[in-house]
């Protein structure tokens, strides 16, 4: 639970177990935010790892038709 936002509706003059309640489902949504968020950096892992590998591929096969066509 968030306690700044739980003071916030209290002093807003929200009953308190609604204020709690309103509080805990912040923090939850916090936790979802932050989950995606290291979804999201896994991805971008393996995408960079992934053009690496296209890459070195693409490197490789130019490096064997220039072999073959010069030789």
């Amino acid at each position: 639970m968030i306690s700044e936002v739980y003071d916030a509706f209290i002093a807003a003059g929200a009953p308190e177990d609604k204020a709690r309640k309103a509080a805990e489902t912040l923090a939850n949504y916090d936790n979802r935010f932050s989950q995606i968020d290291g979804a999201v950096l896994k991805v971008q892992s393996e995408l960079l790892l992934l053009k690496w590998m296209v890459g070195f591929a693409i490197a490789l096969i130019v490096a064997i038709l220039t072999r073959s066509f010069f030789h």
